[in-house]
């Protein structure tokens, strides 16, 4: 990802000398200080860096020259024969503009050109303090500057959406329920110190038991396993807890088929004597059944980010990013209890 040139300080002339006023980046310009220091935040608003101000005025009938002219303020480094352009035609208010070197586009410059006379219906300078309050808080990208009858703001990648996509429930279901990346990452400290603790030894696993992956030979009694695309070493009670969070299902999820302590100590104890070939102990397999089931927070964990992923690239008819919630959903719920869950003695 390309890094966005360094901000001038304040002081410098890319501030103060501008050729004339420019009132999309004026706020408080009626504090007698504040006339000549540049753009500043309104009052309240979470602090941002400040936004350059050209004197430059770009031709709606003629953009390119004028475009370029701030992509040498903006991107110096940027040779002008190199430079290439892309107009954006859908919007019926301003004119649109892309200007990059590289063929992926990840460093671009959208110069929007404002409409004739469209001051009359839009605040402009309150439009600039909307930007810069929700690209504070991450719901707006990069601003750039602002120009006399424009801004220049960052690119971002994705569609455009139409009217055949807005109807999608994928679109305006569930994201609001899905953790912020703070969390996540405070949840992901969390397992590594608190299951690491547990001493699971790793093991050849499948990591991915769900009922149908698991076949039954009635006439022969068998029990495989199929599908290894996750398959490899990992922790033996990850693979455990992942198993038994599928019996809630796929398709239509129900956590009250979640097994409970009794079918799990059952369970348990015909694994562990598989597994040693000798009766076991009621400590071993209550051990076991602690460590599976703080396992079972990161299979919950795992299988939301994996959701997550698919959502955004698979292209297989299925509701992804409410599966995702669900199974956060279940993390945050059990959490609590789970990691009160003591080892044997």
């Amino acid at each position: 990802m390309a890094v966005p040139p360094s901000a001038p300080l304040p002081c410098s002339p890319f501030y103060l000398r501008r050729q004339a006023p420019c009132p999309q980046c004026s706020w408080g310009m009626e504090e007698k200080a504040a006339a000549g220091a540049g753009c500043r935040e309104p009052p309240g608003a979470p602090r941002a860096a400040a936004v350059p101000c050209f004197g430059i005025s770009v031709d709606q009938d003629d953009i390119l020259p004028g475009a370029l002219r701030l992509i040498q303020e903006l991107r110096p480094h940027w040779k002008p024969e190199q430079v290439r352009t892309k107009r954006f035609t859908d919007g019926i208010t301003n004119k649109l503009v892309a200007c990059y070197v590289e063929e992926d586009m990840g460093d671009c410059v959208l110069v929007r050109v404002y409409g004739e006379r469209t001051e009359l219906l839009v605040d402009r300078e309150n439009e600039v303090r909307n930007f810069q309050l929700l690209r504070a808080h991450g719901c707006a990208p990069k601003l750039y500057c602002t120009f006399q009858n424009g801004l220049c703001y960052e690119y971002m990648r994705g569609m455009a959406l139409g009217p055949e996509h807005i109807r999608e429930p994928r679109l305006f279901s569930l994201s609001a329920d899905v953790p912020k990346v703070e969390v996540l990452e405070r949840e992901l400290a969390w397992l590594k110190e608190h299951l690491s603790q547990l001493d699971s030894p790793v093991v050849f696993c499948h990591n991915d038991l769900l009922c149908k992956n698991i076949i039954y030979d009635s006439t022969k009694g068998h029990v495989r396993f199929i599908d290894y695309e996750y398959a490899g070493y990992n922790y033996q009670a990850f693979d455990i807890g992942n198993h038994f969070n599928e019996f809630a299902g796929v398709n239509e999820v129900d956590y009250c088929r979640y097994p409970g302590r009794d079918t799990q100590l059952q369970w348990l104890s015909y694994y562990l004597q598989a597994q040693k070939g000798m009766a076991v102990t009621p400590r071993e397999v209550e051990r076991l059944y602690v460590q599976v089931n703080k396992f079972a927070l990161a299979s919950h964990f795992f299988w939301a980010l994996w959701a997550l992923i698919q959502n955004q690239f698979s292209t297989i008819d299925f509701d992804f990013l409410r599966y995702a919630v669900i199974r956060f959903h279940q993390y945050f719920k059990v959490k609590p209890q789970v990691s009160a869950l003591e080892m044997p003695k």
